[in-house]
């Protein structure tokens, strides 16, 4: 049995929500490219380009993410390294100026929803008085934030940290590490529930969280096995991590 949490530190992709993959060149994404640089390259330069460049970002948080200490890039950067490097300079600047909510509108999904008994395993944490953080890898964490808002669940966390924030991207245990300092709870004392092996598990493991969760996603499957990383416990959902919690609460 696992002692009772301290602090929870939850993922928001696969944990909190659904996550769909795709959508990088949505067409209200080309339309709103198009508009910010005017009209100067056609919607489907700028749809093929947004794909490449999704493809792209993800090849190097793949890259960034096997280095001892990934950091995260800024919005600027990201458009400009990923996406509009052949551009005209005119579009390449008008597009750096709105890189912020560009990057907000890139990172939203219309897909997310709350996964399946996340706001009932939440309250239950919040009723026990265990504070929770949010510890999340986004190109736009904004865009999360107002996700979990409009869901009624922000006010359940006591601080919420995303990549594009903070400037660290798990594993980096410093992320996980700032968290924990922020709830106010000692790292090993503190339960972290991700759905990526390699990510999340690898960073809970570094920085020495008490208990490592990792609950399935599709990103979970796609997942190569990491034959350093194990997790505590396996759940399917926000009902498997309610379980866990009951029982930890048994147990201690």
């Amino acid at each position: 049995m696992m002692r009772a949490p301290g602090g929870l530190l939850l993922d928001f992709g696969g944990v909190l929500a659904d996550a769909p993959a795709g959508g990088a060149a949505s067409p209200q994404m080309v339309q709103r490219v198009g508009e910010v640089i005017g009209g100067v390259l056609s919607a489907e330069r700028i749809a093929a380009d947004l794909i490449e460049g999704a493809r792209a970002y993800s090849l190097w948080r793949d890259e960034i993410s096997a280095s001892a200490e990934p950091i995260e890039l800024p919005h600027n950067r990201v458009w400009a390294d990923f996406v509009t490097h052949g551009w005209p300079q005119q579009a390449r600047a008008a597009v750096e100026h709105e890189a912020t909510s560009l990057a907000y509108a890139w990172t939203w999904r219309t897909e997310w929803q709350v996964r399946p008994g996340i706001p009932e395993a939440l309250r239950a944490v919040a009723e026990a008085g265990v504070p929770m953080a949010v510890v999340s890898n986004a190109l736009c964490g904004a865009a999360h934030r107002d996700f979990l808002a409009g869901a009624g669940l922000s006010g359940l966390f006591v601080a919420e940290f995303y990549s594009d924030e903070t400037g660290l991207r798990k594993p980096n245990p410093r992320f996980a590490e700032l968290a924990a300092e922020a709830i106010g709870v000692p790292i090993g004392e503190c339960w972290f529930v991700g759905d990526s092996l390699h990510r999340d598990i690898a960073c809970a493991r570094r920085a020495g969280t008490g208990t490592a969760i990792l609950m399935r996603s599709p990103r979970t499957d796609r997942e190569p096995d990491h034959p350093d990383v194990s997790p505590d416990a396996r759940i399917e959902d926000g009902h498997g991590l309610l379980d866990l919690l009951r029982q930890s609460r048994v147990a201690s």
